[in-house]
């Protein structure tokens, strides 16, 4: 990654917080929450790409534009909302899973080996 990249994506990044902050106060609080999720557990694609996060923040502007409340938007369960966004996207979550599956299966096996 070039200096000109790190400095493209700052600049992308600033826009997209700046859309975020004209939103109203409950929309702001809401996808700060859902960006610490998406952080937390989200997809793996999403790393250098806020494309997943200005869906959501066009999403809410429409929202926002129609009178709407956030979680008219969202619904209430604010998390279902976020895995229901990413069900098809590999997450960090899936590859910590898998991680500690395989650290399972190799242990049993030394227990099974030594047995034998």
């Amino acid at each position: 990654m070039s200096i000109q990249d790190i400095i493209q994506g700052k600049k992308k990044w600033r826009a997209h917080m700046a859309r975020v902050k004209v939103l109203p106060k409950d929309y702001q609080i809401v996808y700060k929450e859902i960006q610490k999720y998406f952080f937390k557990v989200g997809p793996v694609e999403m790393t250098d790409d806020t494309g997943l996060l200005s869906g959501i923040v066009d999403l809410f502007e429409e929202g926002a534009s129609l009178g709407k409340g956030v979680l008219e938007v969202t619904g209430r369960d604010v998390a279902a909302f976020c895995d229901d966004l990413i069900k098809d996207s590999k997450t960090y979550t899936d590859i910590y899973q898998e991680a500690v599956n395989q650290e399972v299966s190799k242990a049993m096996k030394k227990v099974t080996d030594k047995k034998k």
